[in-house]
């Protein structure tokens, strides 16, 4: 049985009382749908009425827990976003509290892809006024969060979710290409020697250049060894942001590849999903990248792996229908931020992907 947030720090606290030590237990993870973060929209884009009433449903296949984690996923990011600003924060909790560009942009995807057309366009407004350049964080008002430099997918993420808002998905969740027009006047995105959105190392990174559209060659030249794609050149563990090449990023070169690192990453996953690289953060696994996994294997026509990953996801999803940045990797309970905002946008990506729309 999964321990609930309160039974692990009562177990913490006698065990330290055993110990003789005086550390106090861990505060709980909340884990429920967030009330607003900011003000309440009483009409109009982010007001919990219209959302409901515009949201497109999922198709007649979709199972009931499918339906409810869709919903509850579309509710989530109403919460966490400032509906005069379209400032979406990645979590309500301090420290989270923070604009991420990718996370958002990932929101502001969904959004669309759940028929949330004006919800959508104010969050790549919002994220249309940051220097990317600057900073991975921002705070709501636009300002730069202190401490960590700019990430190399964020202005690929941020592009995405601009065609995405202003085409509109047209019943796919897959993104069309990006225009090469302003690669080819204005020069490649920078992803180079920066961070990625494991944001704790710098260097040439996978996820980066695939965000950046750098070519399927000069990837498969840095990246692809015979097991699949890897976060580093000369690196060993497989990297899940792979399955960005075959949604956000659509590249036809990279699909062999994309579809041999996730299959691997499938065969090896846990109850509960799978981490984002290969041996990353031992006994936790991460709901996010099972999510665009998931929703990647969709769309390679991998329908029994994809399905493997969404059963996983519904069981790390906590007892509120939340999702947690990541789970203990044997018993599925929350060890960090839920819920969250990336995990939801990716969860609705998926489930769409997956089970379609109702009309």
């Amino acid at each position: 049985m999964r321990l609930t947030a309160l039974a692990i720090a009562v177990a913490a606290l006698v065990a330290a009382s055993l110990s003789g030590a005086t550390e106090q237990p861990p505060e709980p993870i909340a884990t429920a749908i967030p009330a607003p973060h900011f003000a309440t929209a009483d009409s109009g884009p982010f007001s919990p009425q219209r959302a409901v009433a515009r949201e497109k449903p999922l198709g007649k296949g979709a199972p009931e827990w499918a339906r409810t984690l869709y919903r509850r996923s579309v509710r989530v990011l109403v919460a966490l976003t400032d509906p005069g600003s379209g400032a979406m924060i990645a979590g309500d909790r301090d420290g989270w509290d923070y604009v991420w560009p990718r996370d958002a942009a990932a929101g502001a995807i969904a959004l669309e892809a759940a028929g949330l057309h004006a919800e959508a366009r104010r969050v790549t407004g919002f994220l249309d006024g940051l220097d990317l350049d600057d900073a991975a964080r921002f705070h709501p008002d636009g300002s730069r969060v202190p401490g960590r430099t700019a990430a190399g997918d964020g202005e690929g993420w941020v592009q995405a979710a601009q065609r995405a808002a202003s085409a509109g998905l047209q019943g796919t969740t897959v993104l069309p290409s990006a225009d090469r027009s302003r690669i080819g006047q204005d020069g490649p995105l920078d992803w180079e020697d920066r961070q990625d959105y494991g944001e704790n190392v710098s260097g040439d990174l996978l996820g980066n250049a695939i965000a950046a559209g750098d070519p399927a060659d000069d990837i498969s030249g840095r990246f692809l060894t015979a097991r699949g794609l890897v976060r580093e050149e000369g690196a060993d563990d497989l990297d899940s942001s792979a399955a960005w090449a075959a949604t956000v990023f659509p590249s036809t070169g990279l699909r062999g590849a994309v579809k041999k690192t996730l299959l691997q990453l499938t065969h090896d996953s846990t109850p509960y999903g799978i981490p984002p690289i290969e041996a990353w953060t031992p006994g936790e696994v991460w709901t996010a990248p099972t999510a665009w996994s998931a929703w990647a294997l969709v769309k390679l026509g991998e329908t029994r792996a994809a399905d493997r990953l969404l059963g996983e996801l519904h069981r790390a999803a906590t007892p509120a229908g939340t999702l947690p940045e990541r789970v203990d990797a044997h018993d599925g309970h929350p060890t960090s931020t839920t819920p969250l905002a990336w995990s939801h946008a990716l969860a609705i990506l998926a489930l769409r992907a997956r089970y379609g729309s109702a009309g």
